[in-house]
């Protein structure tokens, strides 16, 4: 990770000083740093303490190891996992940004539009009825999509970067559980930012261990369809006529098929 982070050799080979295969805190790496590295920038420290903390990630036991993400193409994401699937949502909106003044290149960007929807609603019918055969048709629509130069300049450079994203963009044809967006995950933040930018912050640890378990079992509970005030008084009750959180999770993940795909590899 520290060569992905391009770490110059200097820092690198000053880091070989530090415990090496040792568990620490973020306290006790900081000090560490401090101690072997006290000229380091603040820059090349930021990604020393990434490159720990990913890799830490990885090598740790206590929770499962995501293996694919499906997030926007910010650059933050990369690494955290082996692979990583593109929102196709996200994925639109760099076109719906172009504002072109000419009416050739409005309405080129119009068709282009009308054709990328419709092969994303084909790869949402891909993800009920996979086959070889569909996937290497997806495959070559998707080149002819984004590579058939439409004579409008920078809606052709968009379509070139896109391009470049083929394979995260593409990851559901070997993998169908995959959602093609997040827009869940989006949404699920956005209740926790109205929350902060109506009350600001906490002022306690406490408060804030309270206030994230509180604004998990509302989204939990939202989308296992349960009310959450009927939820909390049946706690507060200890009537217990509702089921664990993770019950009802587990009886609803049962009837999907995540990673399944993967197990057949």
């Amino acid at each position: 990770m520290l060569e992905t982070f391009q770490l110059s050799t200097k820092w690198k080979n000053a880091l070989k000083l530090l415990p090496q295969e040792t568990v620490l805190s973020q306290a006790e790496f900081n000090a560490l740093l401090d101690t072997y590295l006290p000229k380091l920038g603040g820059q090349q420290r930021t990604r020393i303490t990434e490159a720990a903390a990913i890799a830490f990630y990885h090598q740790q036991t206590d929770w499962p190891v995501v293996q694919t993400l499906v997030c926007d193409d910010a650059p933050q994401f990369k690494l955290l996992t082996d692979s990583i699937a593109l929102c196709w949502v996200h994925e639109g909106r760099h076109y719906k940004k172009l504002s072109p003044f000419i009416a050739c290149h409005q309405k080129a960007l119009d068709q282009f539009l009308d054709d990328f929807w419709d092969y994303y609603r084909d790869l949402l019918a891909y993800k009920y009825s996979p086959s070889e055969q569909t996937a290497a048709q997806l495959r070559s629509e998707f080149w002819k999509l984004f590579d058939t130069p439409s004579g409008y300049q920078q809606l052709d450079e968009r379509k070139r970067l896109t391009l470049l994203k083929s394979s995260e963009l593409l990851y559901v044809l070997e993998h169908p559980e995959l959602p093609l967006h997040n827009n869940p995950a989006e949404l699920a933040a956005r209740t926790m930012v109205q929350r902060r930018n109506i009350s600001y912050a906490t002022q306690t640890l406490e408060g804030t261990q309270a206030w994230d378990t509180f604004m998990s079992l509302v989204a939990t509970t939202r989308k296992l369809g349960i009310s959450f005030f009927e939820y909390v008084r049946d706690r507060i009750s200890q009537l217990r006529n509702i089921p664990s959180l993770r019950t009802i999770i587990l009886e609803k993940s049962s009837f999907l098929p995540l990673g399944l795909s993967w197990e057949l590899e």
